[in-house]
C-alpha cells in the first residue's frame, strides 16, 4: 500500500464532529466519515437518526462498520505527523508511550529506557536477551522525573538529612552517611504532618473571616461616629463662631462710639469757637465805626450803649485728644476667652465619658511590685499604705517607693479603667512603663514614663515638667483614666461629675504600659471598681 500523501491536511482525516484525526472511521450511506464512538453517541443523543453533516434522515439507526481503508489512512497520516490517537485509559492509569494510533495502557515502564510500554510493545523486553536485562517496574507517568539525574536510577529513597529524594546509588556516594527511608515511608511521616498542619486551617480561615467582619463592623461604627461628631461639633462651632462674631461686632462698636463721642466734643468746641469769634467780629466792628464818628454828642451817647466785651473762654487748656483704644481689644478678647470658657463647660462630656467607658479593662494590682508598707486585698482590686514595714522577698519588681503596678499591661489598642479615690488625702494614679525604675525616686514625667494625676495638700495637678495645676474638684470620688496607645493619649475624667478633668496629648509609647495606683497617706483605701455606665 502507498504511503500516505503527506501534503494533506489534517483536515482530510479528521473528524467532523470531534474535529481530531479519525479513530476508528466509519461511513455512513449518505458517504460521510465519522469516528465510530461519535457518531454513535450523536445518535445515542437524537430521537430521529440523521447525518450530523447533510443532514439526512434514516428509518433505522445504520448498523456500522468500520471503514478500513479510511483507517490505514488515518493511521499512515497520525504517524507520518507524530499525531497519537486518544488514550484508551482510564484517569490515574498511565498511556502506553509507543502507541500510535489509540493509546493503550501500559503494564509496565522500563527504567533503563525511560518508558512505559503496553501489553503488545513489552514483547521485546520478554524476547530480546539485551531487554529481558532491563528493569521493569509498575506503571509510572513522567519517568525523566523519577530518575536520578547524577546516576540515572529510579528515585527510590529518601534522605532524611538534605530533605531530598535520592536513588541506591546515591547512599553509597553524596549520601553515604546520612539516613535514608523508602519513599513511602517518608510519605506516611509527611502526609501525617500535613494533616496536622492541616486540621487547623478551617479554623484559621474561620478566625479570619471573623477578623474581617469585626474590622468591618468597627469601620462601620466609626462613620456613623464621625458622622455623629461632625454633626456635633458642626453645632459647637456654629455657636463659637457666633461668639466670635458677636465680640467682633461688639469690639467694633466699642470702637466707633468713642470715635463718635470725640468727634461730638470737636464738634461742640469748634460750634463754641465759631460763636466767639462772631460775637468778636460784632463788637470788632462796632468799635472801630464809633472809633470814626467826630460828632462828639453821638460819640457820647453811642458809647454809653456800647455793651462790655462778651465773656470768652480761655482756650489755652482746651484740646481734643484722639481716643485711646488701648486695651480694648485686650477686653474684647477676654471677655471672649470667658464666653468661650463658658461654652466649653456647655460640651456633652457625658457623651464623651460613655464612649471611652466601652474600654474597660479587668486589672489586678500585682503584689511582686507593691511597696512593702501597702496591702492589697485577696482580689487585686484594693490597697492602702499600712505603715508597717512588711519582710518581703528581694524583688527586683517592687517599688522601693509607695506604688504598686496592675499584673497585666497594655501594647496597643485603648483600654479604660476607674479608681475610687474618696476619702484620700494624697494620692497618685495613672500610667507607667514596665521599664521604669522602681528602686529610685524619679520625677514621674512623661519622659520617665509616667503620665499620672496627683492630689496632695490640696494641689490637684497633672505631673509634668513643669507640672500642670488644675481646679481643685470638690467631692472628687471617682477617676477614670483612658489611653489610646496608639493616638498616644491620656485622658482622665471625674466619674461622679462625668466631666473631663485633664488629657495629656501627643505622648510617645514604645513599650506596655501598667495601670499605676499610689496610696499615699491615711489608710483608706484606692480601689479599682467596676465601670458603671448607667450613673
Amino acid at each position: 500500500m502507498a504511503c500516505a500523501n503527506t501534503s494533506w491536511s489534517e483536515e482530510n482525516f479528521s473528524c467532523s464532529i470531534c474535529l481530531d484525526v479519525f479513530n476508528s472511521p466509519v461511513t455512513t450511506a449518505c458517504g460521510h466519515n465519522f469516528c465510530r464512538t461519535c457518531v454513535t453517541k450523536f445518535w445515542d443523543e437524537q430521537v430521529r437518526y440523521k447525518c450530523p453533516v447533510c443532514n439526512k434522515l434514516f428509518n433505522t439507526r445504520p448498523d456500522l462498520q468500520v471503514n478500513t481503508f479510511l483507517s490505514e489512512l488515518a493511521a499512515q497520516f497520525r504517524t507520518s505527523v507524530g499525531v497519537k490517537g486518544p488514550p484508551c485509559v482510564e484517569p490515574g492509569e498511565v498511556p502506553c508511550d509507543v502507541c500510535t494510533g489509540t493509546q493503550e495502557k501500559a503494564v509496565k515502564s522500563c527504567l533503563m529506557c525511560s518508558t512505559s510500554y503496553c501489553q503488545t510493545h513489552l514483547e521485546p523486553h520478554q524476547r530480546v536477551a539485551g531487554l529481558k536485562k532491563h528493569r521493569l517496574v509498575e506503571p509510572m507517568d513522567r519517568l525523566e522525573d523519577r530518575m536520578c539525574k547524577k546516576h540515572d536510577r529510579l528515585l527510590e529513597l529518601f534522605c532524611q538529612t538534605e530533605q531530598v529524594c535520592v536513588c541506591l546509588l546515591c547512599t553509597v556516594t553524596d549520601h553515604k552517611s546520612h539516613p535514608v527511608v523508602p519513599l513511602k515511608e517518608e510519605y506516611e511521616v509527611k502526609t501525617a504532618l500535613l494533616g496536622k498542619r492541616g486540621a487547623d486551617v478551617p479554623q484559621k480561615i474561620q478566625e479570619r473571616k471573623q477578623k474581617i467582619k469585626e474590622i468591618k463592623d468597627t469601620v462601620e461604627l466609626s462613620n456613623r461616629d464621625a458622622d455623629r461628631e461632625i454633626a456635633h461639633g458642626g453645632q459647637v462651632f456654629t455657636a463659637l463662631i457666633g461668639c466670635v462674631e458677636k465680640g467682633r461686632d461688639e469690639f467694633n462698636q466699642t470702637v466707633k462710639e468713642k470715635l463718635k463721642s470725640t468727634v461730638k466734643r470737636a464738634e461742640d468746641l469748634i460750634k463754641e469757637l465759631e460763636q466767639e469769634i462772631e460775637d468778636l467780629t460784632n463788637r470788632s466792628s462796632k468799635v472801630k465805626q464809633l472809633s470814626h464818628t467826630e460828632d462828639h454828642l453821638h460819640f457820647l451817647k453811642a458809647f454809653r450803649s456800647l455793651k462790655d466785651p462778651p465773656p470768652t473762654r480761655d482756650w489755652t487748656t482746651v484740646e481734643v485728644r484722639p481716643p485711646s483704644y488701648v486695651g480694648t481689644l485686650r477686653r474684647s478678647l477676654d471677655q471672649l476667652e470667658e464666653t468661650l470658657n463658658m461654652e466649653m463647660k456647655k460640651l456633652p462630656d457625658d457623651a464623651e465619658l460613655k464612649r471611652v467607658q466601652k474600654y474597660e479593662v479587668d486589672v489586678t494590682l500585682d503584689p511582686d511590685t507593691a511597696h512593702p508598707t501597702l496591702f492589697l486585698s485577696e482580689d487585686g482590686k484594693q490597697v492602702h499604705n499600712g505603715d508597717v514595714w512588711k519582710t518581703l522577698p528581694d524583688n527586683p519588681k517592687r517599688f522601693t517607693y509607695v506604688s504598686v503596678l496592675t499584673r497585666q499591661s497594655f501594647s496597643s489598642g485603648r483600654f479604660y479603667f476607674e479608681v475610687q479615690v474618696k476619702d484620700k488625702t494624697a494620692w497618685c494614679l495613672g500610667v507607667a512603663r514596665g521599664s521604669i525604675d522602681r528602686k529610685d525616686l524619679t520625677e514621674w514625667t512623661p519622659e520617665t514614663g509616667y503620665w499620672s494625676l496627683w492630689y496632695c495638700d490640696d494641689v490637684f495637678f497633672f505631673r509634668d515638667n513643669p507640672d500642670v495645676r488644675l481646679p481643685l474638684r470638690a467631692g472628687l470620688q471617682k477617676v477614670g483614666v483612658f489611653v489610646d496607645y496608639d493616638e498616644g493619649l491620656v485622658s482622665f475624667y471625674d466619674v461622679e461629675a462625668r466631666v473631663h478633668i485633664y488629657s495629656a496629648t501627643g505622648c510617645t509609647f514604645t513599650e506596655p504600659l501598667y495601670p499605676i495606683l499610689g496610696p499615699w497617706f491615711n489608710s483608706a483605701p484606692l480601689i479599682i471598681s467596676p465601670v458603671n455606665q448607667t450613673d
